[in-house]
């Protein structure tokens, strides 16, 4: 089930950290908010929990879900080859 909200006309999904739920303990996630997004942690942080930084709604936008794609894709790929290379 998707969570979208709207805010200011912009889509939201706030329901990634349910989505995420299989591995969500086993990723840095701030590694990932600096490489990726150029972010500092608890910004998505913030953004796996649907809130945004004041405690309200918040979420992804469709963009933002893009780039937590490529992120996801790219670290399974470096970790297939790393253990490709055993």
């Amino acid at each position: 089930m998707e969570t979208v909200t709207k805010r200011n006309e912009r889509v939201q999904v706030t329901d990634v950290k349910k989505r995420l739920s299989s591995i969500y303990m086993k990723i840095t996630w701030r590694e990932i908010a600096g490489e990726y997004f150029g972010k500092s942690p608890s910004w998505l942080y913030h953004k796996l929990d649907g809130i945004d930084g004041n405690g309200g709604k918040g979420g992804f936008t469709p963009e933002e879900l893009l780039v937590l794609k490529g992120a996801l894709t790219d670290l399974s790929d470096k970790i297939r080859l790393a253990a490709e290379q055993l």
